[in-house]
Protein backbone atom coordinates (compact mmCIF):
# COMPACT_ATOMS: atom_id res chain seq x y z
CA UNK A 1 0.00 0.00 0.00
CA UNK A 2 1.53 3.50 -0.70
CA UNK A 3 1.11 6.11 1.98
CA UNK A 4 -1.48 8.37 1.13
CA UNK A 5 -0.50 11.55 3.20
CA UNK A 6 3.10 12.40 4.21
CA UNK A 7 4.50 12.18 7.46
CA UNK A 8 5.72 14.91 9.36
CA UNK A 9 8.88 14.66 10.41
CA UNK A 10 9.68 15.48 13.72
CA UNK A 11 12.63 17.72 13.16
CA UNK A 12 10.48 19.34 10.52
CA UNK A 13 7.24 19.85 12.56
CA UNK A 14 6.58 23.21 13.96
CA UNK A 15 3.60 24.68 16.42
CA UNK A 16 1.47 22.24 17.81
CA UNK A 17 2.79 19.56 16.09
CA UNK A 18 6.33 20.26 16.91
CA UNK A 19 5.39 20.03 20.38
CA UNK A 20 2.80 16.80 20.43
CA UNK A 21 5.90 14.88 18.45
CA UNK A 22 8.00 16.11 20.67
CA UNK A 23 5.15 14.41 23.70
CA UNK A 24 5.33 11.32 21.64
CA UNK A 25 8.76 10.74 21.54
CA UNK A 26 9.03 11.59 25.56
CA UNK A 27 6.89 9.03 26.18
CA UNK A 28 8.13 6.02 24.02
CA UNK A 29 11.56 7.37 23.06
CA UNK A 30 10.38 7.07 19.71
CA UNK A 31 8.32 8.69 17.21
CA UNK A 32 6.02 5.89 15.41
CA UNK A 33 5.04 6.74 11.55
CA UNK A 34 1.36 6.79 12.22
CA UNK A 35 1.66 9.72 14.60
CA UNK A 36 4.59 11.66 11.83
CA UNK A 37 0.91 11.03 9.98
CA UNK A 38 -0.93 12.29 12.57
CA UNK A 39 0.63 15.40 12.71
CA UNK A 40 -0.24 16.35 9.66
CA UNK A 41 -3.59 17.13 11.87
CA UNK A 42 -2.46 18.29 15.46
CA UNK A 43 -6.51 18.07 16.19
CA UNK A 44 -6.24 14.30 15.10
CA UNK A 45 -3.29 13.49 16.77
CA UNK A 46 -4.13 15.53 19.89
CA UNK A 47 -7.54 13.71 20.10
CA UNK A 48 -5.05 10.12 19.57
CA UNK A 49 -3.06 10.70 22.59
CA UNK A 50 -6.14 12.29 24.81
CA UNK A 51 -8.32 8.79 23.97
CA UNK A 52 -5.23 6.54 24.59
CA UNK A 53 -4.26 8.40 27.77
CA UNK A 54 -7.89 8.14 28.98
CA UNK A 55 -8.01 4.16 27.84
CA UNK A 56 -4.81 3.91 29.72
CA UNK A 57 -6.05 5.06 33.18
CA UNK A 58 -8.83 3.17 33.12
CA UNK A 59 -10.13 -0.37 34.56
CA UNK A 60 -8.72 -2.29 31.76
CA UNK A 61 -4.87 -3.23 31.94
CA UNK A 62 -2.52 -2.43 29.32
CA UNK A 63 -2.41 -6.63 28.12
CA UNK A 64 -6.30 -6.62 28.30
CA UNK A 65 -6.21 -3.05 26.22
CA UNK A 66 -3.53 -5.06 23.97
CA UNK A 67 -5.75 -7.67 23.27
CA UNK A 68 -8.83 -5.45 22.23
CA UNK A 69 -6.65 -3.61 19.99
CA UNK A 70 -5.52 -6.98 18.14
CA UNK A 71 -8.94 -8.20 18.10
CA UNK A 72 -10.35 -4.71 16.71
CA UNK A 73 -7.44 -4.35 14.44
CA UNK A 74 -7.78 -7.93 12.67
CA UNK A 75 -11.77 -7.41 12.60
CA UNK A 76 -11.24 -3.95 10.68
CA UNK A 77 -7.98 -5.06 8.28
CA UNK A 78 -5.05 -2.93 9.91
CA UNK A 79 -2.12 -4.57 9.78
CA UNK A 80 0.28 -1.55 11.15
CA UNK A 81 -2.08 -1.60 14.33
CA UNK A 82 -2.02 -5.82 14.50
CA UNK A 83 1.85 -5.43 13.92
CA UNK A 84 1.84 -2.25 16.83
CA UNK A 85 -0.31 -3.82 19.32
CA UNK A 86 1.44 -8.01 19.15
CA UNK A 87 4.98 -6.51 19.33
CA UNK A 88 3.82 -4.06 22.62
CA UNK A 89 1.62 -7.17 23.99
CA UNK A 90 4.44 -9.45 24.07
CA UNK A 91 7.63 -6.79 24.37
CA UNK A 92 5.47 -4.46 27.23
CA UNK A 93 2.81 -5.68 28.52
CA UNK A 94 4.04 -9.25 28.40
CA UNK A 95 1.06 -10.82 27.15
CA UNK A 96 2.03 -14.36 26.08
CA UNK A 97 2.03 -15.28 22.24
CA UNK A 98 -0.39 -17.50 22.24
CA UNK A 99 -2.67 -14.80 23.97
CA UNK A 100 -1.87 -12.41 21.55
CA UNK A 101 -2.36 -15.18 18.54
CA UNK A 102 -5.65 -16.13 20.31
CA UNK A 103 -7.58 -12.72 20.29
CA UNK A 104 -6.65 -12.33 16.42
CA UNK A 105 -10.12 -14.53 16.78
CA UNK A 106 -11.35 -12.91 19.90
CA UNK A 107 -10.42 -15.65 22.00
CA UNK A 108 -8.39 -16.56 25.41
CA UNK A 109 -7.81 -18.86 27.74
CA UNK A 110 -9.01 -16.35 30.63
CA UNK A 111 -12.61 -16.25 30.38
CA UNK A 112 -13.02 -13.08 31.69
CA UNK A 113 -10.64 -11.83 28.88
CA UNK A 114 -12.72 -14.21 26.67
CA UNK A 115 -15.78 -12.70 27.51
CA UNK A 116 -14.35 -8.75 27.08
CA UNK A 117 -13.09 -9.94 23.29
CA UNK A 118 -16.22 -11.72 22.41
CA UNK A 119 -18.30 -8.73 23.30
CA UNK A 120 -16.13 -6.06 22.62
CA UNK A 121 -16.36 -8.30 18.73
CA UNK A 122 -19.77 -7.85 18.95
CA UNK A 123 -19.85 -4.27 19.58
CA UNK A 124 -17.53 -3.39 16.85
CA UNK A 125 -19.27 -5.84 14.44
CA UNK A 126 -23.04 -4.60 15.46
CA UNK A 127 -22.00 -1.03 15.74
CA UNK A 128 -23.34 -0.77 18.90
CA UNK A 129 -26.94 -2.93 18.47
CA UNK A 130 -25.61 -5.70 20.99
CA UNK A 131 -28.40 -8.12 22.36
CA UNK A 132 -29.54 -8.70 26.18
CA UNK A 133 -28.25 -12.07 25.49
CA UNK A 134 -24.59 -10.94 24.86
CA UNK A 135 -24.50 -8.75 27.78
CA UNK A 136 -25.96 -11.27 30.36
CA UNK A 137 -23.37 -13.66 29.07
CA UNK A 138 -20.54 -11.20 29.42
CA UNK A 139 -22.12 -10.29 33.18
CA UNK A 140 -21.96 -13.89 33.88
CA UNK A 141 -18.07 -14.07 32.96
CA UNK A 142 -17.77 -11.03 35.47
CA UNK A 143 -17.82 -8.08 32.98
CA UNK A 144 -18.80 -5.37 34.66
CA UNK A 145 -20.71 -1.96 33.72
CA UNK A 146 -17.46 -0.11 34.38
CA UNK A 147 -15.72 -2.48 31.61
CA UNK A 148 -18.43 -2.30 29.17
CA UNK A 149 -17.98 1.49 29.42
CA UNK A 150 -13.83 1.14 28.57
CA UNK A 151 -14.96 -1.37 25.51
CA UNK A 152 -16.48 1.04 23.88
CA UNK A 153 -13.74 3.32 24.71
CA UNK A 154 -11.15 1.19 23.74
CA UNK A 155 -13.33 0.26 20.27
CA UNK A 156 -13.62 3.96 19.68
CA UNK A 157 -9.99 4.58 20.17
CA UNK A 158 -8.74 1.10 17.81
CA UNK A 159 -11.56 2.27 15.47
CA UNK A 160 -9.90 5.67 14.83
CA UNK A 161 -6.37 4.37 14.53
CA UNK A 162 -7.45 1.47 12.63
CA UNK A 163 -9.05 3.52 9.89
CA UNK A 164 -6.63 6.39 9.68
CA UNK A 165 -4.07 3.84 9.23
CA UNK A 166 -5.56 2.27 6.27
CA UNK A 167 -7.11 5.35 4.88
CA UNK A 168 -3.44 6.56 4.90
CA UNK A 169 -1.18 3.91 3.76
CA UNK A 170 1.25 4.69 6.76
CA UNK A 171 3.81 2.64 6.55
CA UNK A 172 4.72 -0.33 9.45
CA UNK A 173 7.54 0.75 11.26
CA UNK A 174 6.90 -2.32 13.71
CA UNK A 175 7.85 -6.23 12.92
CA UNK A 176 5.10 -7.34 10.63
CA UNK A 177 2.25 -9.96 11.60
CA UNK A 178 0.35 -10.02 8.35
CA UNK A 179 -3.35 -10.10 8.48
Amino acid sequence: MTTTITPVEPEAATGVAKELLTEVNKALGLVPNMTKVMANSPALLKAYLALSGAAAGGALNAGIRERLAIATAQLNGCEYCLSAHTFIGENIAHVPAGELAAARKAESDEAHVQALLELSNEIASNTGNVGEDALSKARAAGVTDEEIGELVLNISLNVLTNYFNVLAGVENDWPVVSL
